[in-house]
């Protein structure tokens, strides 16, 4: 296992659930910060196995491991939630939410749900709409084990840098086609349209894929670097195209990227900071003394289930303005609600269902040479 890897988990974690919890409006760059340690670990698995396993193998042990990592979870949840709202729908609580989840999540079962949210059919619920990462991940599990296969290894460099391109390219390209107005079941503003569908955040994956066999110069210089122009870049887009700088805790660059067309170039930006970072953490060690902490790894280790469930634990924590608490109280206890629900039933969920199923993988599908250095995806962790 790669030092800091759990840290840096459990930091996308809390990063995205300050978002949900509304305090901190850049919190949803966590998920951009998953791609591209998804797009690292999985690249090298991929490259390990290449090396020592047959083609047959190659594919029955990854995706055999996989299923086992992630669909159990994943299905008892929309299982377990289904559950929920259809029991809430028949006391008649919130029964205009719950007939939202329920008409929705079958899209989710199919792994589908992220091209479903970029379209104007979609309602937000707090019981679903982050699965539209979970859904963008299976679908780079899908085609990226056959490429990475197929091309030479020396052709790989190539690839990834043309994957980076092309990021922003299927974004302007979405855009085009939102704005073109042939069709009409593209989300609006054309930003909500682009955010889901996987092809906007191949450059995060391959930032990632890249890492795991070739340098970045310079690095921790272009860590501070960043770090201190990435918010003068996006506080001033954000006043040249509205007047003002926005929230201050979006640091300029808010979810969907609404302005001065950051959804074309920003995730880039972004993507490429986090790129550098995980360099600087997984390469040349930096930030362990905080990032190997016990707590961190452990909320690492657990963050699958973190992520799963904290969504509609805030939601529930959040009918506490139910009871006519004024805010900000009301958010503060939340918070002090969901997190250590989420933290219990996370940690519950791992230690009582994943864990046993995950002990499953090198009974049914050892591996040989790459057993080692099977580390899961940055979502879905060991």
């Amino acid at each position: 296992m790669i030092p800091g890897l759990d840290g840096l988990r459990a930091v996308a974690f809390l990063l995205v659930f300050a978002l949900h919890a509304d305090y901190l409006q850049i919190g949803w760059v966590g998920v951009q910060f998953f791609f591209v340690l998804s797009g690292f670990l999985i690249t090298g698995i991929l490259l390990d196995m290449k090396k020592s396993l047959r083609p047959r193998e190659y594919f029955s042990k990854f995706y055999g491991r996989r299923v086992l990592r992630i669909f159990p979870l994943y299905y008892f949840y929309l299982l377990l939630m289904t559950g929920v709202a259809t029991w809430l729908l028949s006391i008649a609580y919130r029964p205009g939410y719950m007939k939202i989840f329920l008409g929705q999540v079958r899209y989710a079962v199919l792994y589908v749900y992220n091209f479903f949210f970029a379209t104007r059919y979609a309602q937000n619920t707090n019981f679903l709409d982050h699965f539209w990462s979970l859904s963008v991940e299976e679908q780079f599990y899908i085609f990226w084990p056959l490429l990475i296969l197929l091309v030479p290894e020396k052709v790989l460099k190539k690839l990834f840098l043309a994957f980076i391109v092309l990021g922003p390219i299927f974004r302007l390209a979405f855009f085009l086609i939102q704005r073109s107005g042939e069709f009409s079941f593209p989300a609006n503003p054309v930003s909500w349209f682009i955010y889901p569908l996987p092809f906007s955040h191949i450059d995060a994956f391959a930032f990632g894929a890249y890492l795991s066999r070739y340098p970045i110069p310079k690095a921790r210089l272009q860590f501070f670097i960043l770090l201190g122009v990435l918010p003068l870049i996006g506080y001033t887009t954000q006043y040249l195209t509205t007047g003002e700088i926005g929230k201050i805790s979006a640091f300029g660059f808010p979810i969907f990227l609404d302005h001065g067309y950051q959804f074309i170039w920003g995730y880039s930006l972004l993507n490429y900071f986090f790129a550098v970072t995980l360099y600087r953490v997984a390469k040349e060690g930096a930030f362990l003394r905080f990032l190997d902490w016990k707590p961190m790894q452990y909320l690492g280790k657990i963050s699958y289930g973190l992520y799963v469930y904290h969504a509609p634990l805030i939601w529930f924590a959040g009918r506490v303005r139910d009871l006519g608490i004024p805010e900000p109280t009301a958010k503060a206890l939340t918070v002090l609600i969901a997190f250590p629900a989420t933290l219990l039933v996370a940690a519950a969920s791992y230690h009582l269902m994943e864990k046993p199923i995950l002990n499953l993988k090198d009974r049914f599908f050892s591996l040989k040479r790459s057993e080692k250095q099977d580390v899961a995806v940055a979502v879905v962790p060991e």
